[in-house]
């Protein structure tokens, strides 16, 4: 069960983010409203939201999850693979003194981005991707191992980020798009598949019981609730538009 999450406000700069979806520029005042939603969405599942300001210096920013895995045992904070983020970790890691004592850092060569890191109960897979090397999956692993905890690379041929086609549901469900349907490492999981059509919507969070979704993709949604899920559907269409999928905008602990 989840307690708290963390989420940061869009900035102006959005505009200016990191994007290959080709969807145009992303509305900021839309961004501002859907992200409110989203946080309230947070709220409704038990969550206490911290809300971080707006940080106009990182167009990115408001996608915490990359640079930080937050564990019941430790925060690690990461070296994102994109450069233009990097310097986005000095403010995370004084935002989590308030929340964890154990705090360790990916150091270079490292790269790590945590939207390539999915929790399954005390492992975690670590996707090998544009953003994410050998040299900092392993040290997350070791870090992992320091608390007593355990992970595992996933290599990537097609998509961003792990959890862009992928989402663990709790109770041995994996929400699974694409490459993901039939890699190994994943067998072992009762796979509910999502039509590479509504692919997107493959990028859910679990949060207490209620899986929060993108809004408009019946099919994926239909697939969720005949798992027996409750659901909250929350549009964040203009984060789409900077590869930004749902999960991408908090951090749950």
């Amino acid at each position: 069960m989840f307690k708290k999450a963390i989420v940061r406000t869009p900035g102006k700069s959005m505009v200016m983010g990191i994007s290959t979806a080709e969807l145009g520029l992303p509305d900021y005042e839309l961004a501002l409203r859907q992200h409110a939603s989203y946080i309230e969405a947070l709220k409704a599942c038990g969550l206490e939201v911290t809300v971080l300001p707006a940080n106009e210096a990182f167009p990115d920013s408001t996608f915490v999850e990359d640079v930080a895995l937050l564990t019941k045992e430790c925060a690690i904070i990461t070296n994102p693979g994109a450069d233009s983020r990097r310097d986005e970790i000095a403010s995370m890691k004084e935002v989590l003194k308030d929340f964890y004592k154990n705090i360790e850092e990916v150091q270079e060569p490292g790269r790590v981005e945590a939207g390539d890191i999915m929790m399954v109960g005390d492992h975690f897979y670590i996707g090998l991707s544009e953003r994410t090397n050998q040299s900092g999956a392993a040290q997350v692993i070791g870090y992992l191992e320091k608390y007593g905890l355990s992970g595992s690379v996933v290599t990537l041929d097609e998509v961003l980020h792990l959890k862009t086609g992928i989402a663990y549901l709790e109770k041995n469900n994996l929400l699974a798009c694409g490459e993901f349907l039939t890699k190994s490492a994943f067998q072992r999981f009762n796979i509910l598949e999502i039509d590479a059509s509504e692919s997107y919507a493959a990028n859910c969070i679990w949060v207490n019981g209620t899986v929060l979704m993108p809004k408009g993709y019946p099919n994926a949604r239909q697939t969720i609730e005949n798992a027996g899920y409750a659901i909250i559907e929350v549009d964040v269409s203009e984060f789409k538009k900077l590869d930004g999928g749902l999960s991408c905008l908090s951090l749950r602990f």
